[in-house]
């Protein structure tokens, strides 16, 4: 019986994994396939089973690491992502689960827990979230501000943009997005107020270029934190097998004497 040790090894192999990955984009490109009214005519039999042998590789993978791994397995999260969404893939047509069974899309986002240069973006993604939310805080107080004085300096005259405080708010997130900000909204204000340019400009620099820098640095922080940590755990696993070598010639060498 093959032990769960050798079947995690055979796993973790770098051709099984680039293997899945193949089998993943496949299984993308054939639930694509299934949009096309064109195409599911003329070959739905074919993508229907490409995508039901997609399926049995999945189930089959996860069942194996499942059982290399026992309990272990829950608790890893990208180990009990993979195990919802090939769930999810399980779920009959029928009785009412069709909005489920249009989640199989989700079964693509495997590539990322395969792909260990992906699950390194995520991780970082998740460590910048609280940091993120520091700055995300900081621009509503100052949007909350700006909203406040445009709807006061401007909401007389131009209600459409500025009548009300959710309005303001929606059309200042429009200008910090820099989407037909000129010419749509800053320009004819600035034709009923000249000075409109001093409270604009500010605007935009403080949200757009300085705020939302903020955002993309903590990213990029995050990220380079999570690939530093997983040198040190590559180095460290090495270290490790390297001594463990070292001690077993040592205990032969002292068993020859």
């Amino acid at each position: 019986m093959i032990s769960r040790h050798a079947i995690l090894q055979f796993l973790d192999r770098p051709q099984v994994t680039r293997f899945l990955v193949a089998v993943i984009i496949l299984n993308a490109v054939t639930l694509g396939m299934e949009t096309s009214a064109t195409l599911k005519a003329q070959a739905g039999g074919l993508i229907h089973f490409v995508d039901q042998a997609c399926l049995a590789i999945f189930v089959a993978e996860l069942a194996a690491r499942l059982y290399g791994m026992g309990l272990r397995f829950f608790k890893s999260g990208w180990n009990i992502f993979d195990f919802v969404i090939v769930t999810i893939s399980l779920v009959p047509a029928g009785a009412g689960f069709s909005v489920l069974r249009a989640l199989r899309i989700l079964r693509v986002l495997r590539v990322i827990s395969v792909t260990p240069s992906l699950r390194r973006v995520i991780d970082g993604l998740g460590r910048a979230l609280p940091g993120m939310g520091s700055v995300f805080l900081l621009i509503l107080i100052i949007c909350y501000i700006a909203a406040v004085i445009a709807t006061k300096l401007f909401g007389q005259e131009f209600p459409q943009y500025f009548g009300s405080l959710g309005t303001t708010a929606f059309t200042l997130f429009q200008i910090m997005t820099l989407e037909g900000w000129s010419g749509e909204i800053v320009r004819p204000v600035m034709e009923v107020y000249p000075y409109a340019w001093a409270y604009f400009v500010p605007f935009i620099l403080i949200t757009t270029f300085a705020v939302l820098n903020l955002i993309v640095g903590q990213i990029v922080s995050s990220m380079q934190e999570a690939a530093s940590e997983d040198e040190r755990e590559v180095a460290l696993v090495f270290e490790t097998k390297v001594l463990e070598r070292l001690a077993e010639i040592e205990r032969k060498l002292d068993a020859k004497g």
